[in-house]
């Protein structure tokens, strides 16, 4: 009997603009029929903040499918699974803003423990919400999208206080929704998902088992990689190793470090298992990403996320 063939998952890798923690994804681009041909789902880097002007159709988020209409928006966090389906022969029209939470709030909140608590609500699940009802939120999404389409003197300052105010916003909803909606079985599910994704970016740069990721989170190896590939729809392995490759491509493009220093410093033990994976998730050797780094987030969009075993 053939193997069941795993669900293809993309990481969309974004670079946010030098000195701002927004980056804006607006304008005629964003008009379209969204998941022509995609039975897949994708992730990124940093939190995606999306308002939908105009069309209907299908919104995957983790494991809930929900309808989407004109004048509703939604807050993903980073690194969590989801997609957008408009409905067939119809078109959408989206604008997003995709936002460095951690690296803005660490200029904007000195208080560390208070600054990890909003992070960690901001990131606990994923936001679908209605203009009409969410007015204040969907206001000041519109607010720093117009801010940032038009570019005004001082433009970049008032988006970050329009910012700092809607991420507080947010992690305030996160902590009420999520006493009221959601069961515990499912609170549980992705908290275990969430210290996992914890651990996985503080310890991707040594040689992190499975088994190790499992007894920090307190349940067996068999369970959790059951878990994290019916909820991430990829193996924690595979995961361990985007996150490897998503940090060696900074080294690349922000240092001029030797490449097997790089692989060193993001968890691979040998260069050639590194120029295996990097390859196989961005269609090119570590060499030809540094010579041109301009064409990453192309690049990343037409390859599966996987890893070879047995590293």
């Amino acid at each position: 009997m053939a193997k069941k063939r795993k669900p293809k998952m993309e990481l969309r890798y974004y670079k946010m603009p030098e000195g701002s923690p927004i980056l804006p994804l607006l304008g005629q681009k964003w008009v379209q029929n969204y998941g022509n041909d995609v039975d897949y789902l994708h992730f990124h880097n940093y939190l995606e903040i999306g308002f939908c002007y105009e069309g209907q159709g299908m919104l995957v988020l983790g494991e809930d499918e929900v309808r989407f209409h004109d004048r509703e928006f939604t807050l993903i966090p980073p690194n969590y699974p989801h997609t957008t389906i408009s409905d067939l022969g119809t078109i959408s029209r989206w604008e997003y803003l995709f936002v460095d939470v951690e690296g803005f709030l660490d200029q904007f909140i000195s208080n560390s423990v208070k600054k990890e608590k909003i992070v960690q609500r901001i990131n606990s699940r994923a936001l679908f919400l209605k203009e009409a009802e969410h007015k204040s939120m969907a206001d000041k999404i519109l607010k720093i999208m117009d801010i940032m389409r038009y570019g005004e003197e001082f433009y970049l300052e008032e988006a970050k206080g329009i910012l700092a105010s809607l991420l507080v916003e947010t992690a305030r909803i996160n902590r009420i929704s999520g006493e009221e909606k959601y069961s515990e079985d499912k609170g549980k599910v992705t908290d275990v998902i969430s210290r996992c994704q914890d651990y996985i970016s503080d310890h991707y740069m040594e040689d992190l088992r499975i088994d190790e990721l499992a007894e920090f989170c307190h349940i067996s190896e068999t369970h959790l990689r059951r878990m994290f590939t019916s909820y991430m729809k990829m193996s924690p392995l595979e995961y361990i190793n985007t996150i490897r490759i998503q940090a060696a491509c900074e080294y690349l493009k922000k240092t001029d470090q030797p490449i097997a220093d790089i692989a060193h410093k993001c968890g691979f033990t040998t260069n050639s298992t590194f120029n295996r994976n990097f390859r196989q998730i961005t269609g090119m050797t570590p060499l030809e990403w540094r010579k041109r780094p301009e064409n990453y987030e192309q690049q990343l969009l037409k390859f599966d996320i996987h890893s070879e075993e047995g590293w």
